[in-house]
């Protein structure tokens, strides 16, 4: 299969995205530290809060949004359980499954965090875009 070759000016749309997506990640990074927190246990905290449909996940699913390994994701989780942000509990539908559930620690911190991510995505309306690169023949 052959492609179009990008021009000069597709490689600039993509390095100003990679660059843009970047600032945001630094941002966030500095956020979470600034809250005591490491970036990876504000994005698990994120991801419990935001799971679609319910105010819980499982290690799989919080694995997938990860895009981690489910026993790195349980350390995570013990982690964030010892500091006191996340809780365990076993499921009342289904006893083989356990859901992951936010503390109030764990929900003051993310919408402290939260709060002033959306600032910084607001902010950045009209720089952050997706390139609009050819496509392939």
């Amino acid at each position: 299969m052959s492609s179009s070759p990008l021009s000069k000016a597709d490689f600039s749309a993509l390095s100003e995205f990679r660059y843009q997506m970047r600032r945001f990640e630094r941002f966030s990074e500095n956020a979470a530290q600034a809250e005591g927190i490491t970036p990876l246990q504000y994005l698990l905290l994120l991801h419990i809060k935001g799971y679609p449909g319910r105010d819980w996940a499982t290690v799989g699913e919080l694995a997938e949004r990860l895009q981690a390994q489910q026993h790195g994701v349980v350390a995570l989780l013990t982690r964030c359980e010892t500091a006191g942000l996340v809780q365990r509990r076993q499921s009342a539908l289904d006893r083989r499954r356990v859901e992951i559930h936010l503390l109030p620690a764990g929900e003051e911190v993310l919408s402290r965090l939260a709060a002033i991510h959306r600032a910084e995505l607001q902010s950045l309306a009209g720089v952050f875009t997706i390139p609009n690169l050819p496509a392939q023949p």
